[in-house]
């Protein structure tokens, strides 16, 4: 168990390989007592769609209809994407970063999932490992342990805004990593990492001679202090693999459209045979519906600022709520304010509450007498800490903070009578 800040902050297991996020989620829904009077408030999942005041822009929808109604996507799209489509996200791309990436560099794939399952299994090696932040995103051990990478995880850092360990990365890696994830903005730790922290992370990775695997599912989702910086623009100091989808900040997971792109001005990565086996893998996996894919650029072209920027006010809006509310419960410890993306961690204050062993049985038990779901923080990899989404619409969010707040009342230890004070 590690200490800062005056108290325990983290206790930390890895993430068993049988533990998905979504199985977990399932498990707890089904623990819930089903009263009529108390409707289940789901705080687990980054799925904003529940509600619907995250909603994609009509003209998004449109473009995609009529790419379906009018008949000439209904064929099969090239392994790779359509060639348009592959075009219109490196344009995107490159918008922020200071060179052009080629249509040629991009991979259309079905979701950010499929774009993970691609990139380690073109990585992996017999003997290789990867490096992946704990806490994270538990779908990246999972692909791992399918092409047998060892996975050995570096820590997040709570005390410094949930930064890499870049110290336990240079101990951990060795001539067999074969690369570095890093997820910002971050899930599951509303992380948006500065400038300078990037530059450390390239620099780190070159010295390594590993590339960098920078998941960006969530970029562009920062409402904090620091800006949102793609990795890529870092690709001149070390090979940068980029994923991505339209899943967040176009409102539109279910759409399952998702990208990878290798960002290697200096062709140290890209070479022929590097490109034929990643064309033959998605020969194998394929990708999203033709239609979607053709509707990408007009996607891309139409959405305006302001639907953007309504978005970005909305997850700080109810950030901020999020936050505040979780001040307010002595039971609950969140290490930093939330900069971004659409999840913050929270240390359970265990030696508080009494019946409750772990994050799971917190959890569950929520689930029984609250009807509220948050997710374990052992599916992330941090144990005794819960993930919670800030996607959700300001009174609900305040609802389950407040059904949260009471649970968390009914379960303290009391010591003579005596209750934590509480706002």
């Amino acid at each position: 168990m590690e200490k800062g800040n005056g108290h325990e902050t983290k206790e930390i297991i890895e993430i068993p390989k049988y533990i998905t996020i979504r199985r977990v989620l399932g498990l707890l829904m089904a623990n819930t007592d089903g009263d009529e009077k108390k409707k289940v408030i789901s705080l687990g999942i980054g799925d904003p769609t529940a509600y619907s005041c995250f909603r994609t822009t009509d003209s998004a929808k449109e473009v995609v209809a009529n790419s379906l109604v009018c008949g000439t996507y209904d064929g099969y799209a090239p392994a790779v994407g359509l060639p348009r489509t592959r075009e219109a996200i490196a344009d995107y791309l490159s918008r922020d970063i200071p060179y052009s990436i080629s249509g040629n560099d991009v991979y259309v794939t079905a979701g950010c999932t499929q774009a993970i399952e691609i990139v380690l299994t073109i990585l992996a090696r017999p003997g290789g490992n990867i490096l992946l932040p704990r806490p994270g995103f538990s779908i990246y051990s999972l692909c791992a342990a399918f092409r047998n990478l060892e996975i050995r995880y570096y820590d997040l850092l709570p005390e410094k805004g949930w930064e890499v360990d870049l110290t336990a990365v240079e101990t951990l890696a060795n001539e067999n990593t074969v690369g570095l994830v890093v997820i910002n903005p971050g899930n599951p730790c509303a992380n948006v990492y500065s400038h300078q922290h990037l530059e450390k992370i390239a620099q780190t990775a070159k010295r390594l001679q590993t590339i960098v695997v920078a998941d960006e599912v969530y970029g562009h989702l920062a409402f904090g202090e620091n800006p949102f910086i793609p990795m890529a623009a870092f690709s001149s100091l070390v090979p940068v693999v980029t994923l991505g989808s339209l899943s967040k900040r176009w409102l539109v997971p279910g759409w399952r459209l998702g990208w990878f792109v290798i960002n290697d001005p200096n062709y140290i990565y890209v070479n022929p045979k590097f490109v034929e086996r990643i064309r033959n893998y998605c020969d194998i996996c394929r990708g999203p519906a033709t239609f979607i894919q053709a509707a990408v650029p007009a996607i891309i072209e139409q959405t305006t600022e302001t639907f953007y920027q309504k978005t970005i006010s909305l997850l700080k809006q109810t950030s901020n709520i999020c936050y505040e509310k979780i001040k307010e419960i002595p039971w609950l410890i969140c290490p930093c304010k939330p900069q971004g993306a659409m999840f913050l961690m929270v240390e359970l204050n265990l030696p508080q509450l009494e019946d409750i062993s772990d994050d799971l049985d917190f959890c569950f038990k929520l689930a029984k007498e609250e009807s509220v779901i948050l997710l374990p923080g052992v599916a992330v990899g941090m144990k005794n800490w819960v993930r919670i989404t800030f996607a959700v619409e300001p009174s609900p969010l305040e609802e389950a903070l407040a059904r949260v707040k009471c649970f968390c009342l009914r379960h303290t230890k009391r010591d003579g009578g005596h209750i934590p004070s509480i706002n």
